[in-house]
């Protein structure tokens, strides 16, 4: 677009400079007023008259219904102009919200393709089946290693003829299995993958979603979980990576997964450390983004919806620099029928990010819409009820939607390709293990 628009530029300054060439001083002032009263130069009204009547009805219905126009906020914008705005550089407790923030911390801290290695070791030779010595696990912060993920190490553990660890399974670093973030719990769930005969029932469900034939692994324990703050002297077996970030982060929003956006922001430097980063690559006082966290867990997270529209609209640049679009990382309605997408009542196409505390309901996303393209929003709703919140964010998107028209939430690159979870092909050994 940008290029489209220099060439538009050159264009124009090209024709102007012909006339110059050509035309008497009167002229040339009757043609500039020409030019600059053409519709290309005319910037859309700000704000928005259907907006902003949408916008008060809106706040008249949740008036009607005893909830006070103090504690919303609204923000509408498409492109860089302000279409409906309603104390929209207040900062308001957002809940879950705050994964935005998240999100745009973790891509700009790593980029899309960066996984997560969580490396193997043994400290003892392997004879007959069987490990004379610790096997030892050392994470870097993956937050999506889950039942598939384990299975697929254990797999590859017996392919290099392991069965049996005479010693403890012994976690270093930041391993995480399952959402649990305990290294003790973490560990015990790795030991029993590996165990099928004291799988629970979700982990055979996992299981039988892979493909056919995959095995099961068998390791057989002596020792215990143990806990170590470095790896002891041992030989490297494998290293598993993680799918990679666009898959963790589509995860985590679609189910607005506490866990993920939690150890995420931890790894990118801590919900100070996110708070920085965001407001920096939005552009917005820093102020207008408080975090105590990176899930959104506590009305202490608190950020403003023009705030939350920034973030987004950054997203969607550093995005398309990978090869991606937002669309990739946030569910849509009618795409995405899971998580956060259920029983809610959007227009075809929008995309969204949702957060709910009690007496919180937050609502951020894109509407696509044939007269205003995309329209950017965020919608803070506080101290009232989350069930009318929610019924009355979801009217006022679809008046907005009919006033506008709808219009696909045209695709904006080629995308994140899905990985699928206990790909064997992500885990390297041998020769593979050399830097």
């Amino acid at each position: 677009m940008g290029r489209v628009m220099m060439g538009l530029g050159s264009v124009v300054l090209a024709l102007g400079v012909g006339m110059v060439a050509c035309s008497r001083p009167s002229d040339q002032i009757t043609q500039r007023l020409a030019w600059q009263a053409a519709p290309f130069f005319q910037p859309p009204a700000e704000p928005d008259g259907v907006a902003e009547d949408l916008m008060a009805q809106y706040l008249q219905r949740l008036r009607q219904r005893g909830i006070s126009e103090t504690t919303q906020g609204i923000y509408l914008q498409s492109g860089l102009t302000r279409l409906a705005v309603h104390q929209g550089t207040i900062p308001q407790s957002a809940a879950s919200l705050t994964k935005v923030a998240t999100t745009l911390a973790a891509v700009e801290e790593w980029g899309l393709a960066h996984r997560f290695a969580t490396t193997v070791y043994g400290t003892g030779s392997v004879e007959n089946g069987v490990l004379r010595g610790d096997l030892v696990v050392e994470g870097t912060g993956n937050p999506f290693f889950v039942w598939e993920e384990a299975i697929a190490v254990g797999n590859a553990l017996n392919a290099q003829g392991i069965r049996q660890v005479t010693g403890n399974l012994v976690i270093v670093g930041p391993f995480y299995m399952n959402y649990k973030t305990q290294p003790e719990q973490a560990g015990e769930l790795f030991r029993v993958a590996l165990t099928p005969s004291q799988w629970p029932q979700a982990a055979q469900t996992e299981y039988n979603r892979l493909p056919p034939g995959t095995p099961k692994p068998q390791v057989q324990w002596q020792g215990s979980v143990v806990v170590a703050s470095t790896v002891p002297p041992a030989t490297m077996l494998l290293r598993h990576q993680s799918v990679n970030l666009g898959n963790i982060l589509k995860q985590m929003n679609i189910y607005s997964n506490n866990v993920m956006a939690q150890v995420l922001a931890e790894a990118a430097g801590g919900a100070a450390g996110v708070a920085r980063m965001a407001a920096a690559a939005a552009g917005v006082p820093q102020d207008e983004i408080q975090l105590i966290n990176g899930s959104g867990l506590g009305t202490a997270n608190r950020i403003s919806p023009r705030a939350t529209v920034a973030m987004l609209q950054r997203l969607e640049q550093d995005l398309a620099a990978q090869g991606a679009g937002i669309a990739d990382l946030f569910p849509v309605a009618g795409r995405d029928r899971q998580g956060t997408m259920q029983d809610r009542n959007f227009p075809p196409g929008t995309l969204i990010k949702t957060g709910t505390l009690n007496s919180v309901s937050a609502l951020a996303g894109v509407l696509p819409t044939r007269d205003r393209g995309w329209v950017w929003f965020a919608i803070v709703n506080n101290n009232g009820p989350t069930v009318e919140f929610r019924a009355q964010q979801d009217r006022f998107l679809q008046d907005l939607s009919q006033a506008w028209g709808t219009a696909p939430l045209t695709a904006q690159a080629a995308g994140i390709a899905d990985e699928a979870l206990g790909d064997p092909l992500r885990i390297q050994t041998g020769a593979a293990l050399q830097p």
